[in-house]
């Protein structure tokens, strides 16, 4: 009986400690993350971007729900551009984020006022 009980026990935990090192495994480092202000401010606006776009509600005209699908992702866009601007070094790529936030912002508010034209409330 004691060799099933011990080969029952390695068994399970194996798989517990097998758990436990894929978890850890799945998460960065606390300290990593911490230390990289571009990386933090690159995810605090894609964070930012899945809400709103999960926020919006379905309008039941397709025009409407992709301008209001749209905006958060430009919006985010122009926000990881200036993130690219704060603490990239790469001169092609600053001004790639240059271009994006110029570009950005015009359909952001081409978007806004196509929804106030057709009486939604343009999002701030």
């Amino acid at each position: 009986m004691r060799p099933r009980w011990r080969r029952w026990c390695l068994a399970f935990s194996l798989v517990v400690l097998t758990l436990v090192a894929c978890r850890q495994a799945s998460r960065p480092p606390a300290a990593a993350a911490s230390t990289d202000p571009g990386w933090e401010a690159l995810t605090a606006t894609m964070t930012t971007m899945h809400s709103s776009m999960s926020a919006v509600r379905r309008s039941g005209r397709g025009d409407v729900d992709f301008v209001s699908l749209m905006l958060p992702h430009h919006e985010a866009a122009v926000a990881m551009a200036r993130a690219e601007l704060l603490y990239g070094s790469d001169p092609q790529m600053r001004r790639l984020a240059q271009e994006i936030i110029t570009d950005q912002q015009s359909e952001i508010a081409l978007m806004q006022l196509w929804l106030t034209r057709r009486g939604k409330e343009a999002r701030p």
